[in-house]
């Protein structure tokens, strides 16, 4: 029987992130990050476990597949491979999947069909080749790239740098599938302690994570520290970046900033070093918000180009992004919705379908749900499971966007597990807590029963795409939740549970065409309240991944203070059962073993 399509296989590997993306013909079939699989956080290490769910999904084998390239911006994946053969590097490899690791076809394979990338040209065709533009720019700036010795793209001889510099920042210019490196930016070893190298890194990303470690003990909540800052108060801390005749200079990191946070200092909530923190978050925030203008503005500037893409862990910082979409100059910018390091497998997939099979663009990232799709007896097996039938109550609904729009409108905080997952850190409504945002409480309700975050953190809106101009200014489109917009003053206090300090949201857009499904709830829910919003988070509790299977959505339900789960056309609600089983689970056990643990056996 004649091959019926041709499959490339992207990979992120062994650090932070892991993750998989097939290719069918050119287009995105599937894409997972091996957190959402083993319910690790950031999941590192073998990568066999998001290959496995791409390939199952498709129904195909490894043999099936044409072309492998993989990246890690540690070092070039065949050595990083050849390391971890005689080095005991847990991090990356830990001990129980090293047995699994040396058995893997993929791993160190001299297979002609299997090719390793560099880290920020994975990136910029993470961004450009599934954008809508047949031209325009890309900026990828991020953390830490790969060794100046290990870039595979040529670059200006003006940015050149010792071999041991790390990649920072790079521009590029594309046309159809041509991708030129415009500008690179380098940082330079660092001395350290041990391996507190890229604590003390002097780049953008770099720079951010480090304060990120300052004040939260971990260098990637950066999340957090974009959410802090507007708390903090103008020019209390002096530059931590600058930038002249468009050098980027990070001036040393000294004994004033003698606060950190020290995981076993007690509450942060608590610290007297808050004050310091908010304002230290601030000066980062404005710094890094100002060199990227910047820079995107010399992109415009030198090229002309109307259109740009950005990706790299930096591109995940939406205020920032919402200054470059208004201010930069460029008619339409577009972001890659896994723009950190889980993103780098989509660039991998098609540096191989478009540099080295050398077919065409024909494919366009319009979404982001490109996990596989469950079946309702999938949906229906996790509900019978006994120590969950005997704490819900699970009825059909005939209108499920009706009847959950008629919940929320009661206040009700609701899980939303729809069709396939989201790929990237932000949940975008198919695997979502919802709630209504006319009031400013529910924010206070979301994070006592089920996000236990800081209060400090907003929450993000969803809005119907004709209406947001109406609610939030700026004209750009936002549909990855990766732009935050001003919320216009009169709509302030009609959602306030979605309004952050400063008066911006992380604006995310629905449209019909892209989550039918979705933008119908909203349409229901603005038919009954006159609102086209409702407040979006991912549905998972602090330090948990999002969840991915109906398995996961039931175990996350029943352990948290959600009113109910609607998985597909299923409204759940706890039963009477649920205040007696629940303390016991909490006590012998948490829920997704126990429920595991009483599964009945397979047929």
């Amino acid at each position: 029987m004649p091959k019926q399509h041709t499959y490339v296989l992207g990979l992120n590997t062994y650090d932070h992130d892991v993750s998989a993306c097939l290719l069918r013909d050119g287009a995105i079939a599937f894409a997972i990050a091996k957190e959402r699989i083993t319910r690790e956080k950031h999941a590192s290490g073998f990568y066999k476990e998001a290959i496995d769910y791409c390939l199952k999904a498709e129904g195909i084998t490894l043999d099936d597949v044409d072309l492998v390239v993989s990246n890690c911006y540690i070092l070039p994946v065949p050595e990083l491979e050849e390391r971890l053969i005689y080095q005991d590097m847990a991090g990356f490899l830990p001990y129980p999947e090293r047995q699994e690791a040396s058995k893997h076809p993929l791993f160190r394979s001299t297979s002609g069909k299997v090719v390793s990338l560099s880290h920020h040209l994975a990136h910029a065709y993470s961004a450009f080749a599934v954008s809508p533009f047949d031209e325009g720019v890309v900026m990828v700036v991020d953390g830490v790239g790969n060794y100046q010795s290990d870039v595979m793209e040529q670059y200006p001889n003006a940015d050149a740098a010792s071999p041991l510099a790390r990649e920072s920042e790079s521009y590029y210019r594309f046309e159809g599938e041509k991708l030129e490196c415009l500008k690179k930016v380098f940082m330079e070893p660092s001395r350290g302690m041990l391996s507190d190298e890229f604590y003390n890194m002097p780049g953008l990303g770099a720079l951010y994570s480090r304060v990120s470690s300052y004040v939260f003990g971990d260098w990637n909540k950066c999340g957090e520290l974009m959410g802090l800052a507007p708390y903090g108060r103008r020019e209390q801390v002096k530059h931590l970046l600058d930038m002249s005749d468009g050098k980027l200079h990070v001036p040393p990191w000294t004994s004033e900033f003698n606060q950190p946070y020290l995981l076993d200092s007690g509450s942060w909530d608590k610290s007297p070093a808050m004050r310091h923190w908010e304002d230290i978050a601030w000066r980062v925030q404005d710094d890094t918000e100002n060199v990227l203008l910047a820079r995107a503005s010399w992109l415009r500037e030198t090229t002309g180009a109307k259109n740009l893409c950005i990706a790299g862990g930096v591109a995940l910082n939406c205020v920032a992004n919402g200054r470059i979409a208004r201010e930069a100059g460029f008619e339409n910018v577009w972001i890659q919705p896994a723009a950190g390091d889980d993103g780098t497998a989509i660039g991998c997939a098609y540096y191989g379908w478009l540099e080295i099979l050398k077919q065409r663009r024909n494919f366009v990232m319009e979404h982001a749900f490109v996990g596989r799709p469950y079946s309702e007896a999938e949906v229906a097996a996790a509900l019978q499971k006994f120590l969950v039938r005997v704490q819900v109550d699970a009825r059909r609904s005939d209108d499920i966007c009706r009847d959950t729009a008629k919940l929320l409108a009661d206040q009700r905080v609701i899980g939303w597990f729809q069709g396939p997952s989201e790929f990237g850190p932000r949940a975008l409504g198919n695997r979502s807590l919802i709630a209504d945002p006319r009031r400013a409480e529910m924010k206070d309700i979301l994070n006592s029963r089920v996000k236990h975050r800081q209060a400090f953190r907003p929450f993000a809106p969803l809005v119907l795409a004709e209406r947001m101009t109406e609610i939030f200014e700026g004209e750009e489109d936002s549909p990855f939740m990766l732009i935050a917009k001003p919320v216009r003053p009169e709509w302030r206090d009609k959602i306030p549970a979605i309004v952050h300090v400063d008066g911006s949201a992380r604006v995310q857009t629905v449209r019909e065409a892209t989550n039918p499904r979705l933008y119908r709830l909203l349409k229901e829910f603005e038919a009954l309240t006159g609102v086209p919003v409702l407040i979006n988070t991912s549905f998972n509790v602090k330090g948990e991944p999002i969840i991915e299977t109906p398995e996961d959505a039931v175990n996350c339900f029943l352990a948290t203070g959600v009113d109910n789960l609607i998985l597909h056309d299923t409204i759940v609600s706890k039963g009477r059962m649920h205040k007696v089983v629940a303390p016991l689970v909490r006590t012998y056990g948490d829920v997704a073993s126990i429920v595991a643990s009483t599964a009945p056996p397979p047929s």
